[in-house]
């Protein structure tokens, strides 16, 4: 494996842990018992974006390493 396919892996994986923290935030503000306090934080496009990027890197990444 080389490096290129290691750091996509890194980030890929760090950005799918990012995906399931951004996923409980969003789920915590919908079901929020106050719903005054909205918060600031854009859980939904933090989410998406980071899971877009989570699949396309860690699919890039296997693709290489099982494709050769």
């Amino acid at each position: 494996m080389d490096d290129s396919t290691r750091i996509m892996m890194i980030f890929g994986s760090l950005s799918a842990v990012l995906a399931v923290v951004a996923w409980a935030g969003d789920r915590r503000r919908h079901h929020r018992k106050d719903i005054d306090r909205v918060g600031f934080m854009p859980w939904t496009p933090i989410f998406f974006w980071s899971l877009l990027v989570a699949v396309l890197l860690l699919g890039l990444s296997a693709r290489k390493i099982l494709g050769g």
